[in-house]
């Protein structure tokens, strides 16, 4: 009998999807182990796996590991090349050294450009925008011209963590007006190709936000609403508890 192995020459983002379950890394690690082994994917496939158990053993703090997995990639195209950046960029922010990470993000966004990945360059902007400091604005603009031409939902759903993470970037800063409409963006893009956490996350920042702006009432009829669908979540019963008797919240 002839060899019947299927080669798939690349990795789709809803194969890696299937294999993360970012709440346990270590189990994503031992799937991304196998399915790194499995001669079914193309070499370039199988590649882009090993990169994804860098990344897990990288949010298991196994950061010297993480790296050799990421040495003994010999990338074969520039897609490849785009994700062996991106993880040494994770891992080394992770280390709390955002002056390297940077032009690895750069890196991985120019490699992922190059090879017309969208999902890619916009994950890439995504960590420049939390990285880059002073210039969070900045990379998050470029990251929504990117977004505009996107037409994957699976792609769009980066619209959820641009608009989120610029949200909480100028809410911070002491922008609260500035923003809403960045929260309130996240939570379209959410209803529209997010998941279930996305939308209920990016109910409640809008609220949170609503309650820095002084627009309680509003802040407080959203937050029972979130109650009623998860009445143990922590977070909403800090701001209700901050919006009915001035207690402080979780995050204080």
């Amino acid at each position: 009998m002839g060899d019947t192995t299927i080669q798939l020459q690349t990795i789709d983002q809803s194969v890696l999807d299937t294999l993360w379950d970012f709440s346990d890394p270590a189990a994503s690690a031992e799937r991304f182990q196998a399915a790194a082994d499995d001669l079914a994917y193309s070499e370039e496939a199988r590649e882009e796996i090993a990169t994804q158990l860098a990344r897990a053993l990288g949010l298991m703090e196994q950061f010297d590991d993480a790296e050799a997995v990421l040495d003994s990639i010999v990338p074969s195209s520039p897609i490849v090349e785009a994700r062996i950046a991106l993880e040494r960029g994770r891992l080394r922010l992770a280390q709390n050294e955002p002056l390297v990470a940077v032009p690895l993000f750069t890196k991985a966004a120019r490699r992922a450009a190059s090879g017309r990945v969208t999902f890619l360059t916009l994950d890439a902007l995504h960590m420049l925008a939390i990285a880059d400091a002073g210039h969070e604005e900045e990379w998050a603009e470029v990251g929504f011209a990117v977004l505009e031409r996107a037409t994957q939902p699976r792609t769009r759903r980066w619209g959820v963590a641009l608009h989120n993470n610029l949200g909480w970037f100028l809410h911070d800063g002491g922008h609260a007006a500035e923003a809403l409409p960045h929260f309130e963006r996240a939570l379209e893009y959410a209803r529209e190709v997010g998941t279930a956490d996305q939308r209920f996350i990016g109910r409640w920042a809008v609220a949170r936000c609503l309650r820095t702006l002084g627009r309680t009432d509003e802040a407080l009829v959203q937050q029972r609403s979130l109650a009623e669908k998860r009445p143990d979540d922590p977070y909403v019963a800090a701001e209700i508890r901050a919006l009915t008797d001035d207690r402080s919240t979780i995050e204080e």
